[in-house]
């Protein structure tokens, strides 16, 4: 058997405060009235209507400056979420609206409903995602959520590099030299033996050259012949 109740608090999924409803007897008689989120619909409880308009107006104005000041405020976190990976980073299960609810209050002391928090399919992958949120009705926001393993990741072999790869191709298939010298090698040493046989006739000219010149001294005998002394 249903009946018509007028709401007088934002009842989540049912409606918000002056809004005429049709809910079970049961549910109004044991759970509405009892928690004062309903009255009946009678001619003087319809007198209360204006004032109800009035606090839900109020109310949805406070919920919008609230919810658009978290969007500007939660648009600048990053939600860190740890899973567990097998060795080759796979995930064990997904992160779930819950878990990044669970964690915002946990990092950041913000309390947000996992129902605001709009995920198409669960996160499946580590790294980071760009969350959508439905704060309010005329506002959404955006939440950066990493994703990290709580197992580490063995580190990547070292790759050689292209010219590195590209070397060591070229020397398999050359057949190895033996007893022969590259040509850069042989070229070095002429350049060096043709240096040093300029130097050292350089130097053996400048040896000469320094050397005393030997003046022959002639006797006097042989500067004036002797003259014959009259008998």
């Amino acid at each position: 058997m249903k009946t018509e109740v007028i709401l007088t608090s934002n009842i989540v999924g049912l409606g918000g405060e002056s809004d005429q409803v049709r809910v079970a007897a049961g549910y109004a008689r044991n759970y509405l009235f009892p928690q004062r989120l309903a009255i009946p619909l009678t001619q003087a409880n319809k007198r209360r209507l204006e004032v109800l308009r009035q606090r839900r107006a109020e109310r949805e104005a406070h919920e919008f400056n609230s919810m658009s000041e978290l969007a500007k405020a939660v648009s600048k976190l990053i939600c860190v979420v740890t899973v567990k990976t097998g060795e080759d980073g796979k995930m064990f299960g997904a992160v779930t609206s819950g878990m990044i609810a669970e964690q915002l209050k946990t990092q950041f002391d913000v309390t947000l409903d996992k129902r605001k928090i709009h995920l198409e399919h669960p996160i499946k992958a580590l790294g980071e995602h760009e969350v959508e949120l439905y704060l309010h009705a005329d506002v959404k926001g955006t939440l950066k959520v990493r994703v990290e393993s709580t197992t580490p990741l063995p580190a990547p072999a070292a790759e050689a590099t292209p010219t590195e790869a590209r070397r060591e191709e070229g020397r398999e298939g050359r057949p190895e030299r033996r007893g022969r010298r590259p040509e850069g090698e042989k070229t070095t040493e002429k350049t060096e033996a043709a240096g040093d046989k300029a130097r050292t006739a350089r130097t053996e000219r400048g040896q000469k050259s320094e050397r005393p010149v030997k003046v022959e001294k002639t006797s006097k005998a042989e500067k004036a012949p002797k003259s014959d002394k009259a008998g």
